[in-house]
């Protein structure tokens, strides 16, 4: 990836209110380079809804989301969505849509699906893939528009053990080449392998937000504590 300045995210009162729900609620956070972020939360809690905002899916209600820079994003479903085209031209067609010439394309796309262990199938259909295939489609896809800031919604959540382990190998090599990490899960032993740091939303607010060994060890928030203990189903 080439070397550019460091990008940092600023996110300020930001309120989402979709329907009769509030969906986030005055919140408050700064994500800059260097850390894996994992935000966790009840079912309800606004993690989803975070993610998609910090990426520019959801127009916000009031606050807003700011970067320091012009800043490259990518964002990685739960589930993936797979064009009519070969896995390499899934990559192809993302880079072309956001301007890479075409010399460069098949090179870049190529590299990606090597760096997630899918060369050998480039010509196969998309959709014709497994599950855990078709998720390490999608990042190489991501990985190809080398992003300064990757968006992880629940990157596993429907796979089996196998899979998951895999993913979470690419997700480590990505964040190792500089991208800055920001996922949700409801698997607590993936959020202690892969984060550097844990924000907790409840409420939509993000009430918490620490190391990741302290988090897990010491919660500082009753609702913390709850949720690790499985007893805050909800927000």
């Amino acid at each position: 990836m080439a070397e550019r300045a460091p990008a940092t995210l600023h996110a300020r009162d930001l309120t989402v209110v979709l329907g009769n729900v509030r969906a986030l609620d005055g919140l408050d956070l700064t994500l800059e380079p260097g850390l894996r972020t994992v935000v966790l939360g009840a079912n309800g809690a606004g993690k989803s809804v975070l993610l998609r905002t910090l990426h520019g899916l959801i127009r916000p209600s009031w606050g807003k989301v700011t970067w320091s820079r012009p800043t490259r994003q990518a964002m990685v479903f739960q589930r993936p969505v797979m064009l009519r085209r070969s896995a390499l031209a899934n990559i192809t067609y993302a880079l072309a849509v956001n301007g890479v010439p075409e010399p460069e394309r098949t090179r870049r796309a190529a590299a990606a699906l090597t760096r997630v262990g899918l060369a050998a199938i480039a010509s196969r259909p998309a959709r014709v893939l497994s599950g855990g295939e078709q998720q390490r489609l999608a990042l190489a896809r991501a990985w190809a528009l080398e992003p300064d800031f990757l968006f992880l919604d629940e990157p596993t959540a429907s796979l089996d053990p196998g899979a998951t382990a895999e993913i979470e190998r690419v997700i480590a090599s990505i964040a190792s080449e500089g991208t800055r990490i920001v996922m949700t899960t409801h698997n607590l032993g993936q959020a202690r392998r892969l984060a550097d740091e844990i924000v907790f939303i409840h409420a939509g607010r993000a009430t918490e937000r620490t190391a990741a060994d302290r988090f897990f060890d010491q919660p500082a928030s009753k609702e913390a504590g709850l949720f690790l203990q499985g007893e805050l189903p909800w927000k």
